[in-house]
């Protein structure tokens, strides 16, 4: 549930790449020669040269996904579950006025439980993440990689530099429209409903982008992922699969909100003028009380324990901000979705505007939405 950075860095390179068949050993040796113009620095090259290949063994790996169905060495449940999302996919579209093209209808077995790992990061005292900028794409607050090992590698050198991190598996994410996002092996045994929910979400990217502004992007997405199922599941659901998206998404919101809370008051704490270790134990009693706060939460999602793994990680600084990325304007953007009284062509065309906007004018529009929607 991620922009595709790198396949924004390196368009111009990749689109010119992007014949199937000719994803061969010759752009190995090519690529280099075409990536060295596009780094500000050699600490850069390694980071794109894997993204790229990650990007070349996903697009290597594809099938459209009614070859896939008509296989008959393919299992049904596979194929079952293809014909799904092709139903979900076309619902996108027509219902939701979401990009009707080739996304999400070509099928990637990777092999691996998530197709890109995140990485997060966060100083020590401070809830707010790092940010790093790339050619041509922006600014953005984390990281992707193709190969856990190497996120994880990543993530040690920055916690030896002394920050906090966070690696998060992801298991898809969204090229904007330069290319077609295929569905993958990472979701295919998802619930429909979580399905529909991501197809919904990572279309969503392709209909606004605000660069150097995750948190924007992210929860515009989620605004657009939880409407999108609301009506898809009233639409196409029984009693028993709204009841279940109900209670899930209740367990979302108040998670989202569990957090939120949390990350004020560590961000109160840091602004204090503490000794260091008496901060670091004022911040070990805030998490602590954030774990136990969850434990009474949890008790009345009638048995949805989808984020005990999260907290059994031990949240820190960089854990809490990744979470912020996704959902801390979600109300921002109901709102507006209220105003424009459900009309989602009208939604759209308000979010591209407030994409548009200088960073400090859309923050603003956007404060006053989420102030509207409390009233």
């Amino acid at each position: 549930m991620v922009s595709s950075e790198w396949t924004i860095a390196l368009e111009p390179a990749l689109r010119k790449m992007k014949i199937y068949s000719l994803l061969t050993t010759h752009y190995s040796r090519l690529l280099p020669a075409v990536l060295l113009p596009l780094v500000s620095g050699c600490a850069n090259v390694g980071y794109y040269w894997q993204s790229v290949s990650g990007q070349l063994e996903v697009w290597r790996r594809e099938r459209p996904v009614a070859e896939v169905i008509a296989d008959p060495s393919a299992a049904q449940a596979l194929k079952d579950k293809l014909a799904r999302v092709l139903e979900i996919r076309a619902y996108a579209s027509r219902e939701l006025g979401l990009p009707d093209n080739q996304s999400y209808r070509r099928y990637a077995d990777l092999e691996r439980p998530f197709v890109v790992w995140n990485v997060f990061a966060a100083p020590e005292f401070s809830v707010e993440p790092l940010r790093w900028c790339l050619a041509f794409a922006g600014c953005i607050n984390y990281r992707g990689y193709f190969e856990k090992a190497t996120a994880e590698q990543f993530a040690a050198e920055l916690a030896r530099q002394g920050l906090e991190v966070y690696v998060g598996g992801v298991p898809a994410y969204s090229t904007l429209g330069w290319f077609d996002d295929p569905v993958l092996s990472t979701f295919i045994h998802y619930p429909d409903v979580e399905i529909a929910r991501l197809v919904f979400h990572e279309l969503a990217h392709q209909v606004a982008y605000a660069k150097d502004d995750t948190a924007f992007n992210e929860s515009f997405a989620t605004a657009v992922e939880q409407e999108g199922v609301r009506r898809w599941v009233a639409r196409t659901g029984d009693a028993r699969q709204f009841e279940e998206f109900e209670r899930n998404r209740r367990a979302r919101r108040e998670f989202a909100q569990l957090v939120q809370k949390a990350r004020g008051r560590l961000e109160a704490l840091y602004r204090t003028r503490l000794a260091p270790e008496a901060m670091r134990e004022r911040k070990g009693a805030l998490l602590a009380a954030l774990d136990a706060e969850y434990r009474a939460l949890k008790a009345g999602w009638g048995g949805v324990d989808r984020y005990d793994r999260w907290f059994a990680q031990q949240p820190n600084n960089a854990q809490l901000a990744s979470v912020g990325l996704y959902t801390q304007l979600v109300p921002a953007f109901e709102a507006l979705l209220s105003r424009e009284r459900g009309d989602l062509g009208r939604f759209y065309a308000a979010v591209k505007e407030l994409a548009a906007l200088p960073a400090d004018q859309r923050t603003a529009r956007l404060a006053a939405l989420s102030s509207a929607g409390d009233e």
